[in-house]
């Protein structure tokens, strides 16, 4: 049996690193918004009527269900929520 390391959970579950990386970005953006809705106190209501999606979208973000969101709804999501993203590309190692 051998062990393998991964610096992180998509790295070992995602078929490629492409994948992966598409699942870091859409996490780490869902989590910034479940942060700012949380910090600004609204209701799914509230924020749905902001971020310009329906409550049961707000309740399937914050239900953490990311197969459930594109990386470009996420980007309007945010950009909606008025949060500014902000891309560092860097070499693979």
């Amino acid at each position: 049996m051998t062990h393998q390391a991964f610096t992180n959970v998509w790295d070992a579950i995602e078929d490629s690193p492409s994948e992966a990386e598409n699942m870091k970005l859409r996490a780490k953006l869902m989590m910034a918004l479940e942060t700012h809705i949380h910090a600004k106190g609204w209701t799914q209501s509230e924020a749905a009527g902001r971020l310009g999606v329906s409550q049961p979208r707000i309740s399937d973000l914050l239900r953490g269900k990311i197969s459930l969101f594109a990386l470009d709804t996420l980007v309007n999501m945010a950009v909606a929520a008025g949060l500014k993203i902000e891309i560092t590309v860097t070499e693979a190692a």
